[in-house]
């Protein structure tokens, strides 16, 4: 599960980067949109490494519709930030899960 985890908290953060206003349109313009190529890529193999391991599958969905439609000015930073925090908050549940000890 730590490799769900990891990659849920860097998708994670770098689409909460990529939602900050005018520094994430500056990256993703500047850039050509590739960001969102690489953030797609990003989250379909989030999605086909939870779908291995059984977790949530659900931000990186998410994350493939974002990457999808965030070339559309303001609709793009708001879903930016939604699946930010989809996934962080997917990540930081995968991490309590692994981390209680069974006696």
């Amino acid at each position: 599960m730590g490799a769900v985890k990891n990659l849920k908290w860097v998708t994670g953060g770098l689409e909460a980067l990529l939602g900050i206003p005018i520094l994430g349109g500056t990256i993703v313009l500047s850039l050509a949109w590739s960001p969102l190529i690489i953030m797609l890529i990003l989250h379909i193999i989030t999605l086909a490494i939870c779908s291995k391991h059984g977790a949530s599958k659900a931000p990186s969905i998410v994350g493939i519709i974002t990457s999808c439609i965030a070339w559309i000015p303001v609709v793009g930073m708001i879903m930016h930030l939604i699946t930010a925090v989809l996934l962080m908050v997917s990540a930081h549940k995968t991490s309590s899960h692994t981390n209680v000890s069974h006696t």
